[in-house]
């Protein structure tokens, strides 16, 4: 149930940071002219990444290193993931292996036995 509740948290991070990142981009360089779709997209995006940071304190484990670091291989392949779907993004092989090796550094640095 802990792992459950840990790749959960993991996903809801990376749908706040990364989709914060994106509204911020969006009102910053977005829009048909790429003037920017303005200020309220970049608040909602700021109010995003604020959130993101909350949720990381939810992690079953207490440590803040390692917590952050494993979300580091959660981010890369969720951002490849978000601009497939968000910006029409084609991810070559090498993005995708990448993207793979991240994930399973992720799920070393985080799940791996302890002997605690």
């Amino acid at each position: 149930m802990l792992l459950a509740r840990s790749v959960a948290l993991f996903a809801v991070a990376a749908l706040l940071e990364i989709g914060g990142a994106w509204l911020v981009w969006q009102g910053v360089r977005g829009g048909e002219t790429h003037g920017g779709r303005g200020w309220a997209w970049i608040g909602a995006g700021v109010i995003a990444l604020g959130l993101y940071g909350f949720v990381a304190t939810l992690q079953p484990d207490g440590e803040f290193g390692r917590i952050l670091a494993a979300y580091g291989g959660v981010f890369v392949a969720g951002s490849i993931a978000w601009g497939m779907v968000a910006d029409g993004y084609r991810p070559d092989r090498w993005d995708v292996t990448g993207a793979l090796v991240c994930l399973a550094g992720m799920a070393l640095i985080m799940y791996a036995p302890r002997g605690r």
